[in-house]
């Protein structure tokens, strides 16, 4: 168990903490779509390592410990290290390399099984009582971006023959299991936040798991940046960067460790349906893409498993949480 102090107990009423999942998670969807044209563009190693630099640059003022916040024992700072290295260092390294060898169908329908997992890990490593309506929540999460993305259209896909058509259903299941590893990696990083909400400020968590993802991506950075042709990369796509790196580095990590203050994870990890559903809304604002009948059946079935977990407990006395 991590200490707490007075200074991490400081919690945000619970419908700006349920704002603030639903926001960070939208956010996530929305720079995972994005992705497509910076990966395009950009190596993934160097991609990964400019975003966390640029991410540090915007948070420096956030490393120093407050005066109210006691030194971080040896278990925490082991905690913060695995946090960056599950979801900020393999989690970008499995969705952008998953998110460019499959297609968008099969990753969103890998992505609903994120409220499912967060539910499982809470309940086995944090000991968190999951309750039949947070169980219908993720059941209606997952149905919904189900339907959601077995309704979307594939990409025409080339034909092809022997050789060429097992490497393309190998590229493929390589890039579904990178997915599901992705999904992994943020289950347990919804999981693990929880824990360090007890013992660090959430600017304070934001900052170190985004020095610990420099750190780690550094070598591979570099490596490719020695070899790169940084001209050949247009103003737009670095403009896009900027916000990438901004979204996945400050503004998504500060708003869930918020919320996760006050929420349980288990209950937190149904808005994690947020990211897939933001993900396919920037397919149809921006994109482009068509939105039919059962893609809004969709939206209105896994909309419903946020309601059912954030709706109130009737009667239900409060209890202090432990982590």
């Amino acid at each position: 168990m991590l200490p707490s102090h007075a200074a991490a107990s400081v919690h945000p009423p619970r419908w700006i903490a349920y704002f603030f999942l639903a926001l960070s998670m939208s956010l996530v969807g929305s720079y995972v779509a994005l992705s497509k044209p910076l990966v395009a563009a950009l190596p993934v190693f160097l991609l990964a390592w400019l975003r966390f630099g640029i991410g540090g640059l915007a948070m420096l003022h956030w490393l120093k410990r407050p005066e109210e916040e006691v030194p971080m024992t040896r278990a925490t700072k082991g905690w913060v290290f695995l946090e960056s290295l599950l979801g900020n260092f393999l989690f970008s390294i499995c969705m952008l390399f998953g998110v460019s060898m499959t297609s968008a169908v099969s990753a969103g329908v890998i992505m609903a099984s994120i409220p499912a997992v967060v539910a499982l890990m809470s309940w086995a490593f944090l000991r968190e009582r999951i309750g039949l309506r947070i169980w219908a929540a993720v059941a209606c999460s997952a149905l919904g971006i189900g339907l959601l993305a077995l309704s979307k259209q594939e990409l025409p896909a080339q034909s092809g023959q022997g050789l060429e058509a097992d490497l393309a259903h190998n590229k493929a299941l390589l890039g579904n299991l990178l997915v599901f590893g992705a999904v992994l990696c943020e289950a347990a990083y919804a999981v693990i936040g929880k824990k360090l909400t007890g013992a660090l400020s959430p600017k304070r968590i934001t900052a170190l798991i985004n020095l610990w993802g420099f750190a780690l991506m550094t070598p591979m950075g570099l490596w490719v940046a020695w070899r790169f042709d940084f001209a050949a990369v247009h103003v737009g796509s670095w403009v896009l960067l900027v916000f990438y790196a901004l979204a996945a580095s400050v503004w998504t990590v500060w708003l869930w460790m918020t919320g996760l203050k006050t929420v349980p994870a288990a209950r937190a990890g149904v808005f994690t349906v947020m990211l897939p559903i933001s993900a396919a809304l920037v397919g149809v604002l921006v994109l482009g893409e068509p939105l039919g009948g059962m893609q809004l059946l969709a939206f209105a079935i896994a909309l419903l498993g946020v309601v059912l977990a954030t709706l109130p407990n009737r009667a239900a006395p409060t209890l202090p949480h432990s982590v």
